[in-house]
C-alpha cells in the first residue's frame, strides 16, 4: 500500500501487518493475550479456523465522530458563554486557548488515535470559542457577528467538500507540501506577533487595516484548503484499512480546521464592521 503521507504509509503497513497476525493491538482497542481474538482462530459455519479481521475505518465512521465533536464543542461554547462572568472572559479564554494549545499539539504529534484527549480538546475548544464569540458579540458589540460567522464557516466547509467531491481540487503530493510549509509559516508568524504583543509592540497583522484584512484573508484561504488535506487523510486512510480507532484523529483534523475558520471569519467579519 502506497501512499504520498508518509505517516499514513506507516500506519497502513502496520493496519496491514494486524490483519496478517489476524488480531488487534492488546489494550483498549483490542484484546489481551490469552483471550479470544489474540493470535487465535475463530470456528466458520463451514468449519474452517480463520483469524478475526481488524475492523477498518469508514467514511462513515469519520461523520459520525466529526459530528459529536462538534455537538461537544457547541454546547461547551454555549455553557461557557452563559457561565464566565464578563469580568472573568479574558483570563478564561487565555487559559483555554493555553489548555486547548498543548492537547492540540500532544494529539498532532503523537499521531495515536487517543479518544479521551480528542474529547477533551473539543470540550476545551468549544469553551474559548464561546468566550471568544461572547467578548465579539457582547462586549465589542459585534451584533450578529456570530451567527454570521458560522455561517460563512460551514458555507465554506461545504463549498470545500463538493470541490474535492468532483475533484476540482486534488490533494497531490506537491499541494500537499505546499500546505504543510504554508500552515508552519502561518503557525510561526501568529506566534511571534502574540509574543511581540506582549511587550507591547504591534505588528499590525491582527489589527483593524489593510495589513490585518489582507493577513485574515490569507489565513481563511489557508485554513479553507486545509480541509482538502483532511478529506485526503480520510480517503487514503480507508483505502489503506486503517483501524477504526483512527477515525477519531481523522475527525480531530475536521475540528481543528473549522475552529481556525471560524475564529478568522470572526475576526474578519469585525473588520469589515468597523474598528477592532
Amino acid at each position: 500500500m502506497r501512499t504520498s503521507n508518509p505517516v499514513l504509509s506507516r500506519l497502513g503497513e502496520a493496519a496491514e501487518r494486524e490483519r496478517s497476525a489476524g488480531h488487534a493491538p492488546a489494550g483498549p482497542y483490542g484484546p489481551a493475550a490469552g483471550q479470544p481474538g489474540y493470535g487465535q482462530p475463530y470456528p466458520t459455519a463451514e468449519g474452517y479456523l480463520v483469524p478475526p479481521a481488524v475492523q477498518p475505518m469508514t467514511v462513515d465512521d469519520v461523520v459520525v465522530k466529526t459530528v459529536a465533536l462538534l455537538g461537544l464543542t457547541g454546547v461547551s461554547a454555549v455553557a461557557a458563554w452563559n457561565l464566565v462572568p464578563d469580568s472573568l472572559l479574558g483570563i478564561a479564554w487565555i487559559g483555554a486557548a493555553m489548555v486547548g494549545l498543548v492537547l492540540g499539539l500532544i494529539i498532532s504529534f503523537s499521531r495515536m488515535a487517543h479518544p479521551a484527549l480528542v474529547i477533551t480538546y473539543a470540550v476545551v475548544e468549544g469553551a474559548f470559542v464561546g468566550l471568544v464569540s461572547k467578548s465579539y458579540e457582547q462586549v465589542l458589540g459585534y451584533e450578529g457577528i456570530v451567527l454570521q460567522a458560522v455561517i460563512a464557516t460551514f458555507g465554506v466547509f461545504f463549498t470545500m467538500a463538493v470541490l474535492y467531491r468532483i475533484k476540482a481540487i486534488r490533494a497531490t503530493p506537491k499541494f500537499q507540501r505546499g500546505m504543510y510549509a504554508v500552515m508552519s509559516g502561518l503557525f510561526a508568524v501568529m506566534l511571534i506577533n502574540f509574543v511581540l504583543s506582549l511587550f507591547g509592540f504591534s505588528t499590525g497583522l491582527r489589527s483593524n487595516g489593510a495589513l490585518g484584512i489582507a493577513f485574515s484573508v490569507v489565513c481563511i484561504v489557508v485554513a479553507a484548503l486545509s480541509f482538502i488535506l483532511s478529506f485526503n487523510e480520510v480517503e487514503e486512510g480507508v483505502r489503506l484499512g486503517l483501524p477504526q480507532r483512527y477515525s477519531w484523529m481523522a475527525a480531530f483534523g475536521i475540528l481543528v480546521s473549522l475552529i481556525w475558520l471560524y475564529l478568522e471569519m470572526l475576526r474578519l467579519l469585525s473588520f469589515l464592521q468597523g474598528d477592532d
